[in-house]
């Protein structure tokens, strides 16, 4: 393939690969995508396909990610795509050793096979570093409306991304072979890929209550873009998910509710100290005589604070906490500070840097209606991403997943809809119940299938009440998911090693039949 045709594959396949995700949300177009970068890794050379690589995660990323430009501005937001489409490069040198071996090489199943494994233990990668990792874009997060949202019950988000490559591959494999005018290989590719995708409808994803129902609410009480007092934007906050809470009284009546979820960061300030939000969080608490889960924030010292969900009992205060495990960097707090400093001066405006928690995110609610302790698995906002998180959560006890967040500095960017994806694809992948509730949106309500109910509007005041089903079974994502991430990024690294080494004896043989 001419070098110029390949990077402009490579930069089509990026930009149509972003369609498939939430946005535009053509989820059949993540295949597209992945083809295109398929065939455009056609030469041989590692270091042309890291090129290539990078051409397409810049294609991608670019568009995908952004919304991060409403944050740290656009010379700054442009490092993290970059970042990310270095990935991509990686991948693409990784794959060209991967085929080089000649068991791969002159297996088209096998291309197809190890096209996914390597993708897939390039997204874990890049989900652990730098800095934590950022597991934005991964493919399994475009599949939220498609068929195969099912699989992620079986092998979570690893099983998902790698099946979506595997589809791409093939049909990459399936295009060559019709140039090449073979029809059987062809039709093959082409109702492999079809079966993939139909496969998913088969996994049986259980949605049933199995220990009782939980009676929530949830209030989005949105936020004043107008008010130019930052103090004043903050009091209403607390103000106007207050004022949501009491609302909820017109569809139940005091009591009736189990727990009452907010979103994060609704007091900017610690609850503990602040006295005059501390006395409207439990003035709504009393009237709904339920607890309520609030976003705040805690400042352990004077530099540092912790992104914090409370569980705030009705006329006692704070009695559990969990703290964000993941803070964003370069957002939450700045890593190499004096570095960063030479690129923005933004950076200063964190001046308290947000340190992890170091406990699963577990909060429980004492249910008078149960007679007994209900678990919430909560992730603060990004942590929705992060695989450990969602699953520690459950493993550790949670009956339903909540994701507490607040979207208010990305604007009527796809980041909230591209978040709510995300959140639909951990209910499926850890069988729960799923209630994501912002600031201003997106919210909704998701059964263990991924169907969304309750979905709110951005830039927007609301709430809802509803029953959810308790689940307590273990899925086989959360059951072996850790072992699944450790065995393919194994299997990726073996393929990478096997290819480039059994490279070796596939040119020893050429030349042995050129000199003979």
């Amino acid at each position: 393939m001419p070098r110029l045709l390949s990077l402009v594959l490579a930069v089509v396949g990026g930009i149509v690969a972003d369609l498939g995700f939430p946005g535009a949300d053509l989820w059949v177009l993540s295949f597209v995508g992945v083809a295109l970068l398929f065939l455009a890794l056609g030469r041989d050379s590692a270091r042309w396909n890291s090129l290539v690589g990078l051409a397409w995660g810049l294609a991608f990323f670019v568009p995908h990610l952004s919304w991060t430009a409403i944050v740290v501005g656009p010379a700054v937001a442009i490092a993290l795509p970059v970042l990310e489409a270095l990935f991509v490069a990686l991948f693409g040198a990784a794959w060209s050793w991967a085929r080089r071996g000649a068991v791969i090489w002159r297996s088209p199943v096998l291309q197809v096979l190890g096209f996914a494994v390597v993708w897939v233990a390039v997204e874990e990668l890049r989900s652990v570093a730098p800095f934590g990792g950022f597991p934005w874009g991964r493919l399994a997060f475009s599949q939220a409306d498609s068929p195969l949202l099912r699989l992620a019950w079986l092998g979570g988000v690893p099983l998902l991304s790698a099946v979506t490559a595997a589809i791409g591959a093939l049909l990459a494999v399936a295009l060559i072979a019709m140039r090449e005018v073979r029809v059987l290989r062809t039709l093959t590719c082409l109702g492999v890929a079809v079966g993939l995708i139909v496969v998913g409808l088969t996994v049986p994803v259980g949605t049933r209550a199995e220990s009782g129902t939980l009676r929530i609410g949830a209030v989005q009480g949105n936020v004043d873009m107008d008010e130019q007092d930052l103090g004043a934007r903050q009091a209403r906050v607390v103000d106007d998910h207050a004022e949501g809470t009491l609302a909820l009284l017109e569809e139940v009546e005091p009591g009736e509710l189990d727990v009452v979820l907010w979103p994060e960061n609704v007091t900017a300030t610690d609850l503990a100290q602040d006295e005059r939000s501390a006395k409207v969080v439990d003035g709504a608490a009393r009237a709904l005589d339920a607890p309520v889960l609030v976003g705040t924030i805690e400042y352990p010292s004077k530099n540092t604070r912790f992104n914090t969900s409370v569980l705030w009992v009705p006329g006692e205060g704070i009695d559990q906490a969990y703290r964000k495990q993941r803070p964003a960097p370069f957002s939450e707090y700045i890593p190499l500070r004096e570095l960063a400093r030479r690129v923005t001066p933004m950076v200063d405006s964190v001046t308290h840097d947000m340190i992890p928690g170091t406990e699963p995110g577990l909060v429980t609610i004492d249910s008078e209606r149960l007679d007994r302790e209900v678990g919430l698995a909560v992730a603060i906002c990004f942590e929705v991403a992060y695989d450990w998180i969602i699953r520690e959560g459950v493993l550790a006890g949670g009956e339903l997943l909540v994701i507490p967040t607040n979207n208010v500095t990305f604007g009527r960017s796809d980041e909230s809809v591209q978040q709510l994806a995300m959140s639909r694809v951990r209910a499926v992948e850890t069988g729960r119940a799923t209630v994501q509730i912002s600031t201003v949106g997106v919210s909704g309500l998701i059964s263990p299938h991924g169907a969304v109910s309750h979905r709110t509007e951005l830039f927007t005041a609301d709430g809802f009440t509803a029953s959810v089903p308790l689940r307590t079974s273990l899925t086989p994502a959360v059951r072996f998911g850790r072992y699944l991430v450790w065995l393919v990024s194994a299997l990726g690294a073996f393929v990478v090693v096997a290819g480039a080494v059994g490279a070796r004896s596939v040119r020893k043989e050429e030349r042995g039949k050129m000199l003979g």
